[in-house]
């Protein structure tokens, strides 16, 4: 991300003659080719395989058990949250890296509640990127800086309930009050609660300011 603040982190290397095995998992082929092109220029690095969802990315997991894995978070199927659990269900010990498009700090928070080593983002130097596979390969957690910040600006928000998302969810379909109510077996009455209660948590005035704020924020994700 152009402006990133960094300090490369102090890893442990390879031992001599070991290459660190990645995984490589994108639904964008142009992308997948050339993140694939970027780990396999960086000394002591090599990609084992690439997957381009997250059903594909669990599979390969099994069989090849790469030293490290760079997900992407957003694929058709099961994307990328769903398939850091599933693969560190089998395997605790997976390391995983989410590389990501986007910055948005619920986005972060998921993949890091999944249990990824850590978020980059895809616009990030190759320097970056690499030092970061080689932190997580030595065990360690590292986070840029301005994902760290973006994790501190969630921590100050007060957090939706569930329910509080359901209704913002079909809030921004453009679903009216009565039909929110509908949908969620709700009265009319508890939809105004909920909705004033959002309001005042995302700190707007009306709809169009919430529906605004949660894109933003990647509370939710217009599909």
């Amino acid at each position: 991300m152009p402006g990133t603040d960094f300090t490369a982190p102090q890893v442990t290397r390879p031992e001599s003659g070991a290459t660190i095995r990645v995984l490589v998992v994108d639904d964008h082929p142009p992308m997948r080719v050339g993140l694939v092109a970027l780990i396999r220029s960086q000394p002591g690095m090599d990609v084992v395989a690439e997957a381009s969802d997250g059903e594909e990315a669990i599979e390969i997991y099994d069989d090849l058990q790469p030293d490290v894995v760079l997900m992407d978070l957003r694929m058709p199927g099961m994307g990328g949250v769903e398939a850091i659990l599933a693969i560190r269900k089998k395997a605790p010990e997976a390391r995983v890296i989410v590389l990501s498009t986007y910055d948005w700090d619920e986005d972060i928070h998921r993949a890091l509640q999944s249990g990824a080593k850590s978020y980059l983002l895809k616009d990030m130097p190759i320097e970056e990127i690499a030092s970061t596979v080689r932190a997580v390969y030595a065990g360690d957690t590292s986070l840029p800086r301005s994902v760290a910040e973006r994790l501190t600006e969630r921590a100050q928000r007060e957090q939706l309930t569930e329910r509080e998302r359901d209704v913002l969810e079909s809030l921004i379909k453009g679903r009216s009050n009565k039909e929110i109510a509908s949908s969620l077996c709700i009265s009319e009455d508890t939809v105004k609660s909920h909705l004033k209660t959002l309001f005042a948590k995302l700190r707007v005035r009306d709809r169009t300011g919430a529906a605004i704020e949660a894109i933003r924020h990647g509370i939710v994700h217009l599909k």
